[in-house]
């Protein structure tokens, strides 16, 4: 049976702006240009340049017409038969959508520097080079050979199955080959420069550069020759044993002494195991440069925080959809309004708004990052002004939330991917929250604190005996802290510090 019932619910919708706004948070400086200038592109009705104001006049002072502005639009939106007079005086006549986005955060003086781009071979340009210098049998061989080439990573490493360099032949090129015929010109192939490159994995990578060494130097000795194919043997019949160094079982199992396994030792660590990283354009991708999205200096003790916003041009509403509204309004005088006339007029009403919305995206984003990056700043006072870890305080998203009156998905989204340039360094945002940890004289710190003091006694530590966890908890407990043993590896780990035995050195 069908019966009809009325319920009422609370739903949250976001508006346009909302949605625009929260997208915006969570880009970086270092790409939030490449997002304009998406915006420019898309919406002929925003403009890049330089509002002029009157003496006195704020850029950003103008909050109130843009809420009678917002309202006025709303009811033309439920009102088909509009006035259209209304509307072209209200954004002929008064256009609060304008604003500046650098005010005084750089002087006159300061440079518009760019990092050059170098023009260089790509490492693969570089191997095809090395490839032309061989005789080889033909053009397919010469293909077969590319291909090869092209499947070795950034890293210079051959990860992909000979079999299914077979298959890309066949499928992209149908050049019918062999297994065989691949590792034949992969042989090859690994003797170019630089030694290592094309090899499959992180043992034969090392072999390769070990034998490379002793087939091409000419000023080693016979004991450093010794010591090299010592080293080789390590590396292609002990390999497992010498990556969990089992210092002890190798020395028995090839009958050297202590000071020839730490020669050997030695050897290896002189390698590369990423060869490709040796050639400047080794890495295909474009360089990633840190761009901070704050500044925090200390002045005589007091701290001044500027919020990067050279990525960030002075955006406006387009003159020449200004100039067409003065024209369709003077042209209403004599000719009677039509629906082409409309629909040109709801069109440019359509691109002016999304220009607007953008513009005051971009301007909350400004002042949401500021505020959320003041807070932490005050937050976190004692460690901007002194640059000691351990002078971190306990912080949680929840905290700035509190301070700034903001949601924590809103702090969520500044902190992440964002950096601030301290006089000790470029920090990332997300490093300053931490859970907090209380000692045994009930005082609470910081996690991070915790670590610091971790990462200094296992950096102090013998060598020859690292401290075990159970140790290094013991040590951490003398000194006031109250940890578990399995707290004390999940900090380690989080550190990228190995356990005590891959810790180990001769």
């Amino acid at each position: 049976m069908l019966k009809q019932s009325l319920n009422q619910k609370f739903l949250q919708k976001l508006s346009p702006q909302q949605i625009q706004l929260m997208k915006l948070l969570q880009i970086p400086t270092a790409t939030l240009d490449q997002r304009i200038k998406e915006e420019l592109e898309a919406n002929p009705a925003l403009d890049e340049g330089e509002e002029e104001y009157e003496d006195g006049e704020d850029a950003f002072a103008k909050d109130k017409e843009d809420e009678k502005e917002k309202a006025d639009n709303e009811e033309i939106e439920r009102d088909d038969e509009y006035e259209l007079d209304d509307y072209l005086t209200e954004y002929i006549e008064d256009d609060p959508s304008s604003y500046k986005l650098n005010a005084n955060n750089y002087s006159a003086d300061d440079e518009d520097k760019t990092v050059p781009i170098a023009v260089e071979d790509t490492f693969h340009e570089y191997l095809e080079q090395q490839l032309g210098m061989l005789k080889l049998a033909d053009e397919r061989v010469e293909k077969v050979a590319k291909q090869i080439i092209g499947s070795i990573d950034d890293d210079g490493y051959l990860r992909r199955e000979p079999e299914a360099i077979k298959d890309d032949l066949v499928f992209s090129q149908n050049i019918d080959t062999t297994v065989e015929e691949i590792n034949a010109l992969l042989s090859l192939i690994q003797r170019f420069d630089p030694p290592g490159i094309g090899s499959r994995n992180l043992q034969e990578c090392l072999e390769l550069q070990l034998r490379h060494r002793l087939e091409t130097a000419t000023d080693i000795d016979d004991e450093e020759e010794r010591i090299i194919r010592i080293a080789i043997r390590i590396i292609s019949e002990y390999f497992d044993e010498f990556s969990k160094k089992h210092y002890q079982k190798l020395q028995r199992q090839l009958n050297i002494t202590e000071a020839q396994l730490r020669s050997c030792i030695e050897q290896v660590l002189k390698l590369n195991p990423k060869p490709a990283s040796g050639h400047r354009s080794g890495n295909s991708r474009s360089s990633q440069y840190i761009v901070p999205d704050f500044t925090i200096v200390n002045r005589d003790g007091e701290l001044d925080l500027t919020l990067n916003s050279r990525n960030a041009p002075d955006l406006r509403i387009n003159e020449h959809y200004k100039d067409m509204l003065k024209s369709y309004k003077a042209s209403r005088k004599d000719v009677r309004s039509n629906k082409q006339q409309k629909e040109a007029v709801l069109f440019i009403k359509q691109k002016i708004d999304s220009a607007k919305w953008f513009i005051d995206a971009i301007r909350q984003r400004q002042q949401t990052m500021y505020k959320t990056m003041y807070s932490i700043m005050q937050y976190q006072y004692d460690f901007f002004r002194t640059g000691d870890q351990k002078m971190l305080r306990p912080m949680i998203l929840k905290d700035i939330a509190d301070i700034t009156g903001l949601d924590i998905s809103t702090v969520s989204r500044v902190a992440n991917s964002k950096f601030v340039q301290t006089e000790f360094g470029t920090k990332r945002l997300k490093d300053f929250f931490s859970e907090s940890l209380q000692t045994s004289s009930g005082e609470e710190v910081s996690t991070l604190e915790v670590k610091k003091i971790l990462t200094d006694i296992i950096e102090e530590e013998n060598k020859r005996k690292p401290f075990s966890d159970e140790k290094l908890k013991n040590i951490l407990r003398e000194k006031g802290y109250n940890i578990a043993r399995r707290t004390v590896a999940k900090y380690r780990e989080q550190l990228n510090i190995s356990v005590a035995r891959l810790r180990k050195e001769l």
